[in-house]
């Protein structure tokens, strides 16, 4: 099991990232665009929405507006994109099977969802360019113990074009939400939503966070 704060620590670039553990959920937010560093979550009715943190320097809003968190029907739903959304409204594999990677050639980011019951179990998905085509991987599990968790994200670290996260999701401590919030490449960063034992924090770096 490796130490999540050590992963972010040493990648200047992951991109976006989900970290599902035992009671606790963790997604994160960085850009390299200006465009992109200009969000902030805030909270909703159903869990959070990403917005604009000056409306006036807003560009293409199509890739960075979304609703990463939403709950529904006993079940947490965490993306990084507007899937969350076809996931609330088509169901777990269906609304993943609907979607595909994000059009943003070179980079093609890939779409990564995680489904998380009440239960306790968990799956999690990423949707990745392979080829002029769209690889769809899924990984359930039944839950993991308290400390750990599954990390992915969409990028495996900086580049250009910005290469895919490859292979499973990596199981990682689980350490407080402000060491992840630390760890995470300071120029980059952009926001972190924490979810632990129901209890959500949001950091946000335009709010001096």
């Amino acid at each position: 099991m490796q130490q999540l704060t050590d992963i972010l620590r040493n990648n200047p670039y992951p991109g976006r990232g989900i970290v599902v553990g035992h009671n606790r959920v963790y997604y994160f937010i960085m850009g390299r665009s200006a465009n992109s560093r200009n969000r902030i979550f805030s909270l909703t009715d159903d869990g959070i929405r990403t917005e604009a943190f000056d409306p006036s320097k807003l560009e293409d809003p199509s890739l960075i507006i979304y609703h990463p968190v939403r709950r529904v029907d006993g079940a947490l739903i965490v993306t990084n994109g507007d899937q969350t959304d076809t996931i609330r409204d088509r169901g777990w594999r269906e609304g993943c099977m609907a979607r595909e990677y994000e059009p943003d050639a070179p980079n093609f980011t890939p779409r990564i969802s995680a489904y998380i019951r009440d239960d306790g179990t968990f799956e999690i998905s990423i949707l990745k360019h392979n080829s002029g085509t769209c690889q769809r991987n899924f990984f359930a599990y039944e839950g993991v113990e308290e400390g750990a968790g599954y990390f992915i994200s969409t990028y495996q670290t900086d580049g250009n074009p910005l290469p895919t996260f490859a292979g499973e999701p990596i199981k990682v401590s689980m350490p407080e939400a402000a060491d992840v919030w630390a760890a995470l490449n300071a120029e980059n960063k952009v926001s972190l939503y924490a979810n632990v034992a129901g209890e959500v924090t949001l950091f946000n770096k335009n709010l001096g966070e």
